[in-house]
């Protein structure tokens, strides 16, 4: 049977090729140019490569990797980029991205990707679940709350989530804000319909506008065809702005008016365009304070305030961490059953204060379960700032600048890195990357490397 492949891109012209270069290959190839539509298809279809575009109106292709690792979890995935970043990769690769393409590129280096790549998956592996069978990994009972505070947070978000009114999770970073908004969302009437998550820092000011509400065709340079909006994509469902208190002025009146009246104009456009979309908000900044600055408006603050919810910081609920480093230390443990944590080790654990939240602790729990030998978790093996100590001459000269590397330099010295901090064990090495053991071997083959 040949391999099913899905290529998301919104540019016709150049998926078109694509299709009828790898359909010339023997593959089954489907295309599609709008990225809602691709995870739509990943419910229904089982692919065996999914080749995305990374810059796309709508959902970006690491949004789309994030579905794919939810609904198509056999898929390996290829992102297509003009905008090759360190962060890109960085990330893409933390997701499980299996490999990316700078544009542009050869056909021939894409049909010589895809066959190393299928020719890469070894062993049959476990037959994945269909997509419509699969748990709601963000139903409110999967989220950690032991100490009286969450409960009281989740308990509140239980209630907001059978209204439509507007919510503001407030919270330091890493506290989970984005998890219990797609909570509220997916226990909400509305879970039929998506939730676009916007991180409205994230976005450069002058695409904000045509990002949140679209444009005609011609409304500026570039505007070859007319685009939705996140909010259009979103309607009968839910949109969560993360970072609102970075919105700029200009933008915080459209945003004023699709609240109070459910309409907004895309850039060029002269009619409004009318949508049911709930508004879930996010922020770690002092909005009271900004008001008084003048850099958010007051009104705007009151629609968007309607029901506040606070997150407390990690270091406030002492009581969540042991379950916390329970559910990290979970899939760990289908490789290593034994796997614990010495008793001084747990301590380090529970005294830190966490500046960086729930998502430090994740981190710091898999360093450590990646770093530890004979199945038990010591303080040596925890990251250094949790120890105490600094880092070594050694250590600062290792992290110097990487500017004027390309990004094949930097996958390479952070294979080579993380094969020289596990002494050389690829099981190790590939946990300390965030990438699969399959995948690092690809990779390792890719550049020669040999340890």
């Amino acid at each position: 049977m040949p391999a099913r492949i899905l290529i998301v891109d919104d540019e016709p012209k150049l998926a078109g090729i694509i299709k009828r270069v790898l359909g010339r290959e023997g593959y089954d190839v489907e295309i599609t140019h709008d990225p809602l539509h691709a995870v739509d298809m990943m419910k229904n279809t089982l692919f065996d490569v999914i080749l995305s575009d990374l810059k796309m109106p709508g959902m970006s292709g690491i949004d789309i990797l994030r579905h794919a690792r939810t609904l198509q979890k056999q898929a390996d995935f290829i992102i297509m980029t003009a905008y090759g970043t360190v962060e890109t990769a960085v990330e893409a690769m933390k997701l499980g991205a299996f490999d990316y393409l700078i544009k542009p590129f050869s056909m021939e280096d894409l049909k010589a990707m895809i066959s190393r790549l299928l020719e890469s998956k070894g062993e049959k592996e476990e037959e994945p679940a269909h997509p419509a069978k699969l748990m709601d990994e963000f139903a409110f009972d999967n989220i950690i709350a032991e100490s009286e505070s969450m409960r009281d947070v989740l308990k509140r978000a239980a209630k907001v989530s059978k209204s439509n009114v507007s919510v503001l999770l407030r919270g330091d970073s890493g506290t989970g804000k984005e998890v219990l908004a797609k909570a509220i969302h997916q226990t909400s009437a509305r879970n039929a319909k998506p939730m676009i998550t916007v991180n409205c820092g994230a976005i450069p000011e002058t695409l904000l506008e045509s990002e949140l509400f679209g444009h005609a065709k011609g409304a500026f340079t570039g505007a070859v065809e007319s685009r939705p909006g996140l909010f259009k994509m979103a309607d009968g469902g839910t949109i969560f702005l993360d970072e609102v208190g970075e919105l700029p002025l200009s933008l915080q009146v459209k945003l004023l008016r699709v609240l109070q009246e459910g309409e907004f104009y895309p850039v060029g456009e002269s009619k409004p365009v009318k949508v049911d979309v709930r508004v879930i908000a996010a922020t770690n900044r002092d909005l009271e304070k900004a008001i008084e600055d003048g850099a958010f408006r007051r009104d705007l603050y009151y629609r968007l305030n309607v029901v506040p919810i606070h997150i407390p910081p990690l270091k406030e609920r002492l009581e969540d961490i042991p379950p916390l480093i329970e559910r990290f230390l979970k899939k760990y443990r289908e490789e290593d059953s034994h796997l614990e944590i010495d008793p001084e080790a747990r301590d380090i654990l529970m005294k830190y204060d966490w500046p960086g939240n729930v998502r430090e602790l994740e981190n710091a729990v898999e360093h450590a379960a990646v770093l530890c030998e004979a199945g038990k978790i010591t303080v040596h093996d925890l990251p250094l700032a949790l120890r105490g100590a600094g880092s070594s001459k050694q250590e600062r000269g290792e992290a110097q600048s990487l500017d004027h590397l390309t990004l094949e330099d930097i996958e390479r010295k952070s294979i080579l890195a993380a094969l020289k901090k596990t002494g050389g064990n690829q099981t190790k090495a590939a946990h300390l990357l965030g990438v699969t053991r399959r995948t690092l071997g690809y990779r390792m083959k890719k550049y020669g490397l040999e340890y």
